[in-house]
């Protein structure tokens, strides 16, 4: 397990119900996501936590037997709160 936390977004082909819920199935036993979204229409999925993003992108080929191209990894500070807004001005 990584010390980083990484947001990391991902493209895979998702042409059915079946592949997403291959997809979804392999992101759910991975022990080091804290959070994942997928986007069947874009055809990308989103995962954030503390792991090494290849290792990642490594284990889903496996599980699903489909390519996977890394969009983005985005390296998030652990101290901070990965939700919390960048700007400095808060509006109500």
């Amino acid at each position: 397990m990584s010390d980083k936390f990484y947001c990391m977004t991902l493209r895979m082909n998702i042409d059915c119900n079946g592949c997403y819920q291959r997809i979804r199935r392999a992101l759910l036993h991975m022990q080091d996501l804290e959070s994942h979204l997928i986007d069947r229409k874009q055809h990308r999925l989103s995962v954030c936590g503390a792991f090494v993003p290849q290792d990642v992108a490594i284990k889903l080929r496996k599980r699903t037997n489909r390519r996977v191209e890394i969009l983005e990894i985005k390296e998030v500070d652990a101290g901070a709160d990965p939700a919390a807004p960048s700007g400095g001005s808060h509006q109500p």
